[in-house]
């Protein structure tokens, strides 16, 4: 079969991979869509995501969909040819930070296609992909697996909001207008938000941001657009950039929550800590999900909207092309590869 295979900055592959059969407590699917994420983008430029550097060849992608295969010995779960969606995540369960039901920091998870541990985990941009059954979810009834394929990503900004607190009726700014921003502001309305306020450099992105739902969008470089609140309830960073966070930082009101989502660069990142400290603002960080993917597919499921934030599904053959296009946000929002073309 084929995969999409990372062996180093710039250095990205179609390859011909053996095909999996699933062992004790596994599920093989077959994958048909994968969600180009913004990680997969950094293995692919610099050989790394935040602090995870590769050291080895690495199958890329933990946003799939597909269908079920087989199961192997001892497993169960939804049955062949049923559309399901699949949580990435493996947690250890015995850690303390599982002990303590926040899986999602778990400090010995597995997670598809990161380079975090090694050997790294292996991917799911391939033809089919053996993972542990109960990570599969079977899709609401009437949900496509085009749209499904947002799932991971939508997760994420789910546990973002969550992180936040509670957002109804308040007032929520988000930095960064890509793909995870626009799901965040999704995430924000569904959540009951009165209001959602995002900032982009690009005009292309926000116009992602509109369609999302934003009630409001505002360039970033420009200090005179009307749209800059005065301040905002709270704030949440997604641009992945220290700029972002300053803005955050500024933009909430006193006694006010921000919280980041997006990773910044590797190494120390300048913010302005004083302003944490004078106006007593809460500052959280978010990172991936846990319980969320299942809300997740339920919002797909009942809003049609998700819909216009796939601006593109290329061939798994064309790979790279799908690449360059994801990482041009002024032609794209999520791109989607398919393995069933």
């Amino acid at each position: 079969m084929l995969g999409c295979v990372i062996h180093g900055a710039d250095d990205l592959r179609v390859d011909e991979l053996p095909a999996p059969s699933p062992g004790p407590g596994q599920a093989l699917v077959a994958v048909r869509y994968g969600g180009v994420c913004g990680s997969d983008l950094h293995y692919w430029r610099h050989g790394g995501v935040g602090d995870f550097r590769l050291r080895e060849p690495m199958v890329l992608g933990h946003e799939i969909v597909g269908t079920v295969v087989s199961y192997g010995d001892g497993a169960s779960g939804p049955l062949p040819g049923t559309a399901v969606a699949v949580h990435p995540a493996t947690p250890c369960g015995v850690c303390p930070e599982c002990a303590d039901g926040r899986r999602n920091v778990c400090r010995d998870t597995r997670y598809l296609g990161s380079a975090a541990r090694t050997p790294h985990v292996q991917g799911g941009f391939s033809a089919q992909v053996t993972v542990p059954a109960e990570q599969l979810r079977a899709l609401p009834a009437g949900l496509r697996l085009r749209r499904a394929a947002l799932a991971e990503p939508l997760s994420v900004a789910l546990h973002a909001v969550l992180r936040a607190g509670s957002v109804a009726g308040r007032h929520v700014l988000v930095t960064g207008a890509g793909p995870i921003g626009c799901l965040v502001v999704a995430a924000a309305k569904a959540s009951g938000a009165a209001r959602v306020t995002v900032t982009d450099l690009l005009p292309e992105a926000l116009s992602y941001a509109a369609l999302a739902g934003a009630d409001c969008v505002v360039r970033a470089d420009d200090p005179g657009d009307p749209g800059w609140p005065a301040e905002v309830d709270v704030a949440i960073e997604a641009s992945g950039v220290a700029a972002g966070l300053d803005t955050c930082l500024r933009l909430v009101r006193r006694g006010g929550v921000v919280v980041q989502l997006g990773m910044l660069p590797a190494g120390r990142s300048p913010f302005a800590g004083n302003l944490v400290v004078s106006r007593e603002i809460e500052l959280r960080g978010a990172f991936r999900f846990d319980g969320e993917f299942d809300a997740a597919l339920a919002l797909l499921g009942a809003e049609d909207r998700f819909d216009s934030l796939i601006s593109a599904v290329v061939p798994l053959g064309g790979a790279e092309s799908a690449f360059v296009l994801a990482a041009d946000r002024s032609r794209s929002c999520k791109v989607l590869l398919d393995f069933g073309a």
